[in-house]
């Protein structure tokens, strides 16, 4: 960021935790090598001590994990999903204390955008990010975005495949499909940055 040579800018996209959760569940197994990487990350990165445990396994199923042992194995993907879940919110929270406190210079090269305003707000988003980023607004990038955001399809239930469709019936979803005890579970492994960023 301090490189002279750089224009370098930082746009950090964040979405619903509880909308994180859903869409996390229903590609549990795809995302399963990856929940395990994410869940490793978390012993690199926190302080040791006894603190370290207080919040884990908060995200899991009610009685997943009986007296300490391990998951069935019917229960594994949902287990790192959960885990992983915690470690990608509190890696949210450092970086909004971070960039709540950061100098002048800093801020000037970082913004944060919602998925949920890039939805219902495709064009004025764009055009923020671009202006943020110095550059113009090519009208077919604004047609493509716009497409994107508002096509006449819904998300598939295949992970990771990528289609114009409605994306606002996906910012609420998680009310359809998560328990109320997923969701509180989610907002109180994820509390703290979800009010940061007024969820």
């Amino acid at each position: 960021l301090r490189e002279p040579g750089l224009n370098l800018r930082v746009v950090q996209l964040f979405r619903d935790p509880r909308a994180v959760h859903n869409s996390r569940l229903k590609a549990r197994q795809a995302l399963l090598r990856e929940s395990v990487q994410v869940l490793r990350s978390r012993h690199r990165t926190e302080p040791r001590g006894p603190a370290r445990h207080q919040q884990q396994h908060l995200l899991l199923p009610a009685g997943l994990l009986g007296g300490g042992r391990p998951p069935q194995p019917q229960h594994r993907a949902e287990f790192f999903l959960g885990g992983a879940l915690e470690v990608i919110c509190q890696s949210w929270l450092r970086d909004l204390l971070l960039a709540r406190r950061a100098p002048d210079w800093l801020r000037r090269r970082y913004t944060q955008l919602r998925y949920e305003d890039l939805v219902r707000e495709p064009r004025a988003e764009l055009r923020r990010l671009l202006r943020f980023a110095g550059l113009t607004v090519p009208p077919a990038l604004e047609d493509f975005v716009l497409n994107m955001t508002r096509g006449a399809a819904y998300s598939s239930d295949r992970p990771f495949l990528i289609s114009a469709r409605d994306a606002r019936e996906a910012v609420h979803a998680w009310r359809e499909r998560l328990s109320r005890q997923q969701v509180r579970q989610v907002e109180a492994a994820c509390g703290e940055a979800m009010s940061i960023l007024a969820y």
